[in-house]
């Protein structure tokens, strides 16, 4: 995976090309990292940010903190894709023209690079890329709402105090960026040597939604004891019987021992990788450029902290936003499957994809405030 995303300066023949051209790739991915590292960099600073200046201490976090926090991650996405709309030509730093088409065919860009200047197929290049960004940032963000069921089911079951949920979140976080990193830039890989691969995530798409479909409301549980996770743990060091404050780890008769609160953090963890079995496909089918991917995926995966706690206390109430999340994957992963058919026949581009996902979420979020739970009445 690592040979693929930074090989040496090669030759590469581009088959749309009359003659074999050389095409000088070292300058491309030194750009490739330098614009990364300093991705990471920004999102590690605002976590810092939020943890350290803004969090001081273990607290309970408002409404009114995490509507402000969600504020600030959404609108780091929507400034991202205007910066990828006017210079996201960097990210890859392209030069000339051979380079720029080199780009688009590897990464099966929707652009028709024929008789085209430079110039032109650069802004053509960028308002498609930031398309593509916008729509996996706004896929990977409702189905984001999926795990905010299951952090809270988490929380409950392992009986977590309010106060301990932000250090478990942020931390879970730090662990989702590197997974997530595993995750994408080797699927990508994978689908580059092996394009069949895409259809394989499409029909797990469509059984993952289907699945969600057919559950319905059907409550979760989760055995805290015979979980895989907390029996792995076990195996590995000796856990502490409670809680001890916020603390991970202690240090008791001369042995480290984890607590339950460190339990809490694996489970988190194994959710976030179940979960990203489903999300990061879903976004593949948007993008096969692993940068994009990536970017939407942090940028859905930051705000999740802050969007936890503002639907924590009300998520319940949206009860048909688990069907029209079947639906988005069910139609994502049909969408994977019969690409070209849905594309150039349908005509159902990045564009309307992106309406057609705003309003399958739209619809379930008014049904849910119309058609409201009636558990109230039986107790009467």
């Amino acid at each position: 995976m690592i040979q693929w995303l930074f090989q040496p300066q090669q030759i590469v023949f581009l088959p749309a090309c009359n003659q074999s051209m050389q095409i000088p790739l070292l300058a491309i991915q030194s750009n490739e990292l330098i614009f990364f590292s300093i991705f990471i960099g920004f999102i590690l600073f605002v976590l810092m940010l939020d943890l350290g200046i803004f969090s001081k201490e273990n607290k309970i976090v408002s409404f009114k903190e995490s509507l402000a926090w969600s504020t600030v991650w959404v609108a780091c996405a929507i400034g991202f894709f205007f910066f990828l709309k006017s210079y996201g030509h960097n990210i890859h730093g392209f030069t000339d023209l051979d380079q720029l088409t080199y780009t688009i065919e590897k990464f099966e860009h929707p652009i028709d690079v024929t008789g085209k200047g430079f110039d032109e197929l650069k802004a053509e290049y960028r308002e498609n890329l930031s398309i593509e960004f916008i729509t996996g940032y706004f896929i990977e963000y409702a189905l984001s709402v999926d795990n905010i069921f299951v952090m809270l089911l988490i929380f409950q079951t392992f009986g977590v105090r309010e106060r301990y949920y932000k250090r478990v979140l942020f931390w879970g976080i730090l662990g989702a960026l590197v997974m997530r990193f595993t995750f994408i830039f080797a699927g990508a890989a994978i689908i580059q040597q092996f394009h069949f691969v895409l259809y394989l995530f499409g029909g797990f798409l469509i059984f993952s939604g289907l699945k969600i479909l057919i559950q319905g409301e059907k409550d979760e549980k989760i055995d805290e004891k015979n979980h895989p996770v907390v029996k792995l743990v076990g195996k590995i060091v000796p856990v502490f019987p409670r809680f001890v404050g916020h603390n991970f780890f202690i240090q008791k008769d001369k042995r480290t021992w984890a607590t339950p609160l460190f339990i809490v953090l694996m489970v988190i963890e194994f959710s976030d990788l179940i979960f990203a079995v489903d999300s990061v496909p879903a976004i593949f089918v948007v993008t096969k450029d692993p940068y994009i991917v990536f970017f939407s995926n942090i940028f859905a995966i930051m705000g999740l902290r802050s969007m936890f706690f503002l639907l924590a206390n009300v998520v319940h109430l949206f009860r048909f936003l688990k069907y029209g999340l079947g639906v988005l994957l069910t139609f994502i992963g049909a969408k994977m499957l019969f690409h070209e058919f849905m594309v150039e026949t349908l005509g159902i581009d990045n564009v309307r994809s992106l309406l057609i996902i705003g309003i399958i979420l739209g619809v379930s979020i008014v049904l849910s405030v119309i058609f409201k739970e009636e558990k109230e009445d039986i107790a009467h």
